[in-house]
């Protein structure tokens, strides 16, 4: 019952793809174990950050931070990446040939197992619970099975620990490898020292034409599997041997399918310096258990021995610390190039958000030395006033200019500075823009380099169509008009102007198709609600943003017209991807199907956290981190509904338990018989059970949902009353000593909004048997014991109903309508 335990020394926890795993399990304090705890009390409150302890060795002192001796250094720091995963090592069943799946070892008991390994040679050992095998120049050591396996309709999976190094040699390899009774017909893994590629292989007489190569990656081939499946064989690897990658696959050798097969992990040196190969966890599956960062080093002393009992929590850690989220308009600005597929970036960001009396605007896109756009005065009169009317459901300002005339007033200009003017030499420039005028013939903005050879202009003509006027190579400046409406309308309007593909973009949709335009190159002054002292803007300018691009992104950047309503009537689902993604989570999983349209989180203010929280309570939904990378899983509330026994993750019986712990609970605590329900800019809506009011008095609730409708909040409101007005008793705490039993990693399976059957109850019991959803649980594990404490609610509480079903079909016991 092996643990693994690796941290990221150095990685960058939001770069999850580029973190390399080092392997510290040997310095784990088994005697203490490792405590995980996740999930939720109970289905109405909210998932907490999951957490990790435990106690490591630090007797070299490589785990003290600031120690320049440590391997380590500088990294042993706060926030280090860290995951711990669960080997179930297999065992052997019935009589041989057994599936080569059975082949297990774990090499933690410092001595080569002759049964399992009796054609090794070469002087291979364990050490440090490694299976290592010596490169010596000129001869050749492999561990090697008894010929008592079979691949088909099996797999096989190790851990790569080391590999070794040219060293000076003409060739090095270490190889995984299965073979047949033909010698030299083999299929497996070679990895040669000399080009650092790895080969997935099948071969004839040593050798095949076919191979596939890759080069080796520490990180997603840490881990190798062979696996035949229905006459197709199929090499894999993976990162953290739980989500695994197919690099080839072929119709299976015949041999495969007749033979007993050899497992073999021979190396080889020609030349140069001794050195050698390990594995680990050979046959191991792997279950993960927790993904996060290390909260603290501190280091202890009892006497002379010295340890570092470490903390870790989550991605909720980091997700918290967040700042508060910027409007969804700006957090669109901020991360819409994350959707682009192409190289593209944010260069300048001007919210023009400023406070009244203000004097400058800044750029927040975190390019250096990009210039403050400043308010610039032409001729006399006219004013520009931070603070005023900004764009709708983003909750920031914009800025109002009023001229005395075309040529009289105020307007903004900026240096964007030298590095702004190379990005708009090499990548094509892309604008968005907010504004609102009643007033035709003015200039939005404008752009130009020191000698005025390359200009762009974009502004509206006479009639307040857009026009594009640009030139190259001098005055005077071609003018291109497009097939826009009027846009002097006095509403907010979203331009965006694509200079890779001479587009427009006007609230959402393209005008005008390829215009004849001009490009862009050496772009150092940028002028807003005017240009060059003329035209002057009268009206609202806010959120101007330049994108640099490869190539034509100004469909993309035109969906950010949406905002102006705060994205609202999209789906919860999408609502939640797009939360994440303002905060730069790469990995979102939905489960479940009913997603309800949610209303607007439009307007700055609040944290990630605190919005994706919302949705989550706005569709009975659940939130939380997962436990095998760096990402957030969302369920909406109908994966819940009508548990059928065929997908149950386990069953145990109660004997099975630590009974000592077991408690059926029947108290007050979850009951709920009256709701009044809101939503912004909504009905405010009472529901109540009568019934349930009579009998126990009243037990409200207030529910302020972000739904778009005042039946979808009614519904929502008599979902809650209907599940709680009356809750039957339930197992809230259910106790299992996992490691004994059959079934181990069915229960490792189980995670929020698992469930699964406890039969054989005492005859106190209100029935024989009763089924349990998993909201959350905590886990202790030591040597030879995996004790984890589900914390569970009754599945019955999400039944609904259907018409005819034998079950959940019966009249006056499980008529509750879904939602």
């Amino acid at each position: 019952m092996p643990v693994l335990v690796e941290a990221g020394w150095g990685g960058v926890v939001q770069m999850p793809w580029s973190i390399t795993w080092t392997d510290i399990t040997d310095r784990v304090d088994m005697i203490q174990g490792i405590s995980v705890t996740r999930g939720a009390s109970d289905e109405l409150s909210e998932t907490q950050p999951g957490t990790m302890s435990m106690t490591l060795d630090n007797q070299d002192g490589a785990l003290t931070p600031g120690n320049p001796n440590s391997p380590y250094f500088p990294f042993v720091r706060r926030n280090c990446p860290i995951r711990y995963s669960q080997a179930v090592m297999p065992t052997r069943s019935g009589a041989g040939p057994w599936p080569v799946a059975q082949c297990g070892d774990d090499f933690d008991d410092g001595v080569v197992d002759p049964v399992l390994w009796p054609g090794s040679y070469g002087g291979v050992s364990e050490v440090g619970g490694k299976a290592r095998i010596p490169l010596v120049p000129g001869s050749s050591a492999s561990y090697q099975s008894a010929r008592q396996w079979t691949l088909a309709g099996s797999q096989i999976t190790v851990k790569v620990a080391k590999l070794p190094t040219a060293n000076g040699s003409s060739a090095a390899a270490a190889r995984f490898m299965v073979n047949s009774t033909t010698s030299g017909t083999r299929v497996g893994f070679t990895y040669n020292a000399l080009t650092g590629t790895l080969r997935c292989v099948s071969e004839v007489g040593f050798s095949d034409g076919a191979g596939v190569t890759l080069t080796y990656s520490g990180i997603d081939h840490l881990w190798l599997r062979l696996r035949e499946t229905s006459g197709t064989l199929v090499w894999e690897t993976s990162g953290d041997g739980w989500d695994w990658t197919v690099r080839r696959s072929l119709a299976t050798p015949a041999w495969v399918t007749s033979q007993q097969v050899v497992v073999d992990f021979p190396a080889s040196r020609t030349g140069g310096t001794a050195d050698y190969a390990e594995w680990d966890l050979l046959g191991a599956v792997v279950r993960p258990r927790f993904w996060g960062v290390v909260n603290e080093w501190p280091v202890t002393w009892n006497g002379l021995q010295s340890s570092v009992s470490i903390s870790a929590t989550d991605l909720f850690k980091w997700l918290n610390k967040q700042p508060p989220l910027r409007s969804m308009l700006g957090m669109e600005v901020l991360t819409r190039d994350t959707l682009s597929g192409i190289y593209s970036f944010l260069d300048v960001y001007y919210p023009l958000s400023e406070e009244a009396g203000s004097t400058s605007a800044g750029s927040v896109a975190g390019a250096a030395r990009t210039g403050a756009l400043t308010v610039t005065q032409v001729s006399s009169g006219g004013t520009l006033e931070f603070g005023g009317d900004g764009v709708p459901e983003t909750g920031e300002t914009g800025v109002t200019m009023t001229p005395a005339s075309a040529s009289a007033g105020r307007y903004l200009v900026a240096d964007v500075g030298p590095g702004f003017a190379t990005d708009s030499t090499t990548w094509s420039p892309h604008y968005q823009l907010w504004f609102k005028t009643s007033t035709p013939g003015r200039v939005l903005l404008g752009i130009h380099d020191p000698s005025l050879d390359h200009q762009t202009i974009l502004a509206l003509n006479g009639s307040g169509v857009l026009v594009v006027e640009s030139t190259e190579n001098g005055p005077p400046l071609s003018v291109t008009t497009t097939t826009t409406p009027n846009l002097a309308n006095g509403v907010w309007h979203h331009l965006v102007y694509d200079q890779a593909h001479k587009r427009v973009y006007v609230d959402g949709t393209s005008y005008g198709g390829s215009l004849l335009a001009w490009g862009a190159a050496d772009y150092r002054t940028l002028y807003v609600g005017g240009y060059r002292g003329a035209r002057l803007f009268e009206g609202q300018i806010a959120q101007l943003s330049i994108h640099m691009a490869t190539g034509p992104l100004g469909a993309l950047y035109s969906q950010t017209y949406d905002a102006i309503t705060g994205f609202a009537g999209e789906a919860a689902d999408w609502r939640v991807e797009r939360l994440a993604r303002y905060a730069g989570l790469t990995s979102v999983t939905v489960l479940g199907s009913t997603h309800d349209p949610m209303a607007s989180q439009g307007p700055a203010g609040t944290g990630v956290v605190a919005r994706l929280r919302e949705v989550e309570a706005t569709e009975s939904g659940k939130l939380y981190a997962e436990r095998d990378y760096y990402g957030i899983a969302y369920q909406s509330r109908d994966l819940r509904y009508n548990p059928d026994p065929v997908t149950e993750v386990f069953t145990i019986s109660y004997a099975d338990l630590e009974t000592l712990q077991v408690e059926l609970a029947d108290d007050d605590q979850k009951l709920c018989n009256m709701v009044e329900a809101s939503r912004p800019g909504g009905a405010t809506q009472s529901v109540q059970a009568a019934s349930s009011v009579l009998a126990f008095g009243p037990y409200e609730q207030q529910l302020n949902l972000i739904k778009t409708s005042d039946n979808s909040v009614l519904d929502a409101a008599y979902w809650l009353v209907s599940r709680y007005a009356n809750p039957q008793p339930e197992l809230r705490e259910v106790p299992i000593e996992a490691a004994t039993m059959a079934d181990y990693l069915d229960i490792l399976d189980a995670d929020i909004s698992s469930y699964f059957t406890v039969y054989d109850l005492p005859p106190q019991a209100p029935a024989p048997e009763l089924r349990v959803t998993v909201e959350g649980y905590s886990e202790t594990v030591k040597e030879g014991s995996h004790l984890i404490q589900f914390r569970t609610s009754a599945s019955y509480t999400d039944s609904v109903w259907i018409l005819g079903d034998p079950v959940y079909g019966v009249l006056d016991s499980t008529t509750r309508l879904a939602y």
